[in-house]
């Protein structure tokens, strides 16, 4: 496949369009800018912000600039309508988000209805590019290719334990625990227990009971840090002694600040670290210049708007479809989070998940560290 090089070169030579004048691209990045998961929605503006900073200081889209435009969906999927319309009112063509997959799979039905092309830095259920749209992209796994890294783990190392498996009835976190379960029962190894929460919850006592008369060793969570950390600070306080796992959705190093200690062996799924990736190197040093550690999802928005504006030169047009097409066919492109191509539906090519465990580093905070 031809490769796409986002580069300063590839952004200042695309040929000029009809004769035309452009006018500014607009990208919007949507997300929980505010409410319990605002870190993630911090990650997905930091990230796209900073790649149209980065494009627009090379010279733009054939001379024309980048503007980012913010949609705050609160992880409601209600609330992801909402900013959808609002993006097709404003004349928005590329979006960048939303995070949760419950909120990405209804607004890429407005998306697609409008004209809109989408790529998710973090939207991981299966079902957002099964569905036959031309418009759904993510630069992220799926949670089928992840269950299957936590499954294996869990059947490989605690075959012999009890293992609960919990999640907290949201598209992603229900399809990741059963992805997971699914790899586990496949491993020869039956979940003692399978139960679900409800976002939001603060007090998990009654769960702990049943957890504690299963006699379970080990909890997996599909969820998201909040409620994590507290399963976890009160796994600690109740006295259930539990090795607790889950995957991508605690990648926030506020979940330590929400578990304390009991983050202490904590086993999670998410890919290669991308700070670590040396193509990333100057943008994650710029990052932290700021005062932003560009931890999780940042960059995998950064890789997002590099991929559209990678898009548009490859289709040499900024309308949506043709764009979607080039996406599909022209990779694979030079990203922050390394090279990515992307397949009919719009999955990237090359999905990789590894353990990690949360301990403290050096500094004497907890944080995560690939095993």
């Amino acid at each position: 496949m031809k490769k796409s090089l986002l580069s300063a070169v590839a952004l200042t030579a695309l040929v000029a369009f009809g004769g035309s004048a452009w006018a500014d691209i607009l990208i919007g990045v949507a997300g929980p800018i505010t409410g319990p998961n605002a870190a993630f929605g911090a990650q997905l503006q930091k990230g796209a912000e900073q790649a149209a900073a980065d494009i627009n200081a090379a010279g733009g889209i054939n001379g024309e600039q980048v503007k980012i435009v913010v949609g705050d969906d609160v992880s409601d999927p209600k609330q992801g309508i909402s900013v959808a319309n609002k993006f097709v009112a404003d004349g928005v063509k590329f979006v960048v988000g939303h995070f949760n997959s419950g909120v990405s799979i209804p607004a890429s039905e407005v998306y697609a209805e409008n004209g809109i092309y989408q790529i998710s830095p973090a939207s991981t259920n299966p079902t957002y590019t099964e569905r036959g749209l031309w418009n759904t992209f993510r630069t992220c796994g799926r949670d089928d290719q992840q269950g299957i890294v936590a499954g294996g783990y869990l059947a490989a190392n605690f075959k012999d334990a009890k293992i609960a498996v919990i999640h907290d009835k949201t598209p992603y976190g229900q399809g990741l625990a059963d992805e997971t379960k699914k790899a586990l029962n496949a491993g020869g190894v039956t979940e003692a227990l399978y139960e679900g929460i409800n976002t939001g919850d603060k007090d998990f006592s009654a769960l702990i009971a049943k957890l504690k008369e299963a006699g379970v060793s080990v909890v997996y969570y599909g969820g998201l840090h909040t409620e994590a950390g507290l399963l976890m600070r009160q796994f600690a306080d109740q006295g259930l002694k539990a090795t607790f796992m889950s995957g991508d959705g605690i990648v926030s190093n506020e979940l330590a600040s929400i578990a304390g200690d009991a983050v202490d062996g904590t086993l999670m799924t998410f890919a290669p670290d991308p700070r670590k990736n040396p193509a990333a190197k100057d943008i994650v040093e710029k990052f932290r210049a700021a005062g932003f550690e560009p931890e999780a999802y940042t960059l995998y928005s950064y890789a997002a708007v590099q991929v559209i504006a990678a898009s548009i030169a490859a289709a040499g047009s900024t309308e949506p479809q043709a764009v979607a097409e080039a996406t599909k066919a022209k990779g694979p492109f030079s990203t922050a989070i390394g090279e990515l191509g992307f397949d009919s539906k719009g999955d990237i090519t090359r999905p990789d998940y590894v353990m990690y465990v949360w301990k403290k580093g050096e500094d004497g905070k907890y944080s995560y560290f690939e095993m």
